[in-house]
């Protein structure tokens, strides 16, 4: 018999992501990167990240921030998609 449950994730639904990329990316690019939350540090070897932390509406809209980041010459250093738990102290 086949089993027919709905998956846990589901690439056409909301999430919460933290976006890390190396360089600085000030706060007034939130609302071109569908309104993540910007942060940024300096790293022990003096490099900059900024860190983008905040939900986003589905994979696309992830895809759409990742390749604005990819257009504008950051480098990625990771993606993540953060547990429910997670997601109260994502931003």
């Amino acid at each position: 018999m086949a089993s027919h449950h709905t998956p846990k994730h589901r690439f056409d639904a909301e999430a919460t992501y933290r976006i890390t990329v190396l360089g600085r990316l000030g706060p007034e690019w939130s609302d071109y990167l569908g309104g993540m939350a910007i942060t940024t540090e300096t790293r022990s070897d003096s490099e900059t990240e900024t860190t983008l932390a905040g939900s986003l509406l589905d994979q696309a809209a992830l895809a759409g921030v990742l390749n604005t980041l990819y257009d504008r010459g950051f480098t990625l250093l990771s993606v993540q998609r953060l547990a429910e738990e997670e997601t109260r102290t994502a931003a």
